[in-house]
């Protein structure tokens, strides 16, 4: 009898047991279930701006001043080219800048009071010359009258101050030049002469200055793709730039979840090398056009999913995260 009963017991514990079981199990189910609801988890690949740098102008490459995996900051010198015709094409330009320059105060000061004093001292020497022709014509023209002369002596004297009295003319003409000074367009035709010589000159000066190849933003050289002494064209790589922020996160998102996530949510990113210090981070962009499912980072099944691509911001303040490394972001739907 007390042998039945203790079986008895037994056996009811047993249930007990399993049914206390099976409830913690569904608690844990529903539990463990109620919060990763609350969690969006994406897969990703870390995105990091990279920069090619090159040469605005051609030429020669005569240094080359960091090698790849080199730290730069921002302003540093990395290659310049062979300076040599830049200089002297500076030269000339500068060359054409004071010759414009030069005439161009030359008509606006008009000309010199010696100039002028010349002009009419040759002016007052034809006015003499034509009042002598003037006097001996009347003389021949007196004695061809009397036959003193022959024709061809008075049609000599005539022509004589016919040419005088055209000089005279000239003369006149050029002292009246030379007092008023140059034209009004010559002078604005003198001064876009020297605005072209400027330009020419700022143009020589930018290109002096494009022989170098400064550094944009503090970085790391990823790639050194030239060697002093090559010849190089304009916008030719010469290096390639890694930028360290900002660091994106490329991820994936589909258009179930889309309506979950907005920009600004905060966001997790976890890497396989340290997956218990994830990285912090915010929804900085949300693609308006859907897209197939890129093939590397989903499985052949899920390939034709059309999904959303998402830009996360991470912070990676001592930079250890690297391009295209995989990572899992975790969303918090209820941000």
């Amino acid at each position: 009898m007390v042998q039945d009963f203790l079986k008895h017991n037994k056996i009811h514990n047993v249930i007990i047991g399993i049914i206390l079981f099976v409830l913690l199990i569904t608690a844990y189910f529903f539990i463990n279930n109620r919060l990763s609801s609350d969690k969006i988890l994406l897969q990703g690949n870390v995105d990091i701006r990279q920069v090619e740098l090159g040469f605005r102008v051609n030429g020669r490459i005569a240094e080359m001043r960091v090698d790849e995996g080199d730290i730069v900051k921002e302003g540093d010198i990395l290659a310049a080219l062979d300076k040599s015709p830049f200089l002297h094409a500076r030269d000339i330009a500068k060359g054409q800048v004071d010759q414009s320059t030069a005439a161009l105060k030359k008509m606006e000061a008009g000309n010199r009071v010696q100039e002028i004093e010349q002009a009419k001292a040759a002016v007052k020497e034809q006015e003499a010359a034509y009042e002598y022709a003037d006097k001996f014509l009347k003389r021949q023209s007196n004695l061809l009258k009397t036959r003193a002369v022959s024709q061809q002596a008075y049609d000599d004297a005539l022509a004589h101050k016919q040419e005088i009295e055209a000089k005279l003319k000239s003369v006149q003409e050029a002292l009246k030049l030379s007092e008023e000074g140059f034209r009004a367009e010559d002078i604005e035709a003198a001064r876009a002469d020297l605005a072209i010589a400027n330009a020419r000159l700022a143009n020589t000066e930018t290109d002096l200055k494009d022989t170098e190849i400064l550094a944009p933003k503090a970085g790391t050289i990823l790639t050194r793709a030239r060697e002093p002494g090559a010849i190089v064209g304009n916008g030719g790589t010469v290096y390639m730039l890694s930028l360290p922020s900002p660091v994106w996160v490329r991820a994936y998102v589909s258009e179930i979840e889309l309506g979950r996530i907005k920009p600004g949510m905060k966001a997790e990113v976890y890497t396989d090398t340290n997956p218990d210090k994830p990285f912090k981070g915010q929804v900085g962009f949300i693609s308006p056009k859907a897209e197939f499912t890129p093939k590397n980072i989903e499985t052949k099944e899920l390939r034709t999913n059309l999904v959303y691509r998402l830009r996360i911001i991470v912070e990676d303040v001592k930079g250890e995260l690297r391009q295209g490394m995989p990572v899992i972001v975790s969303l918090k739907a209820s941000d």
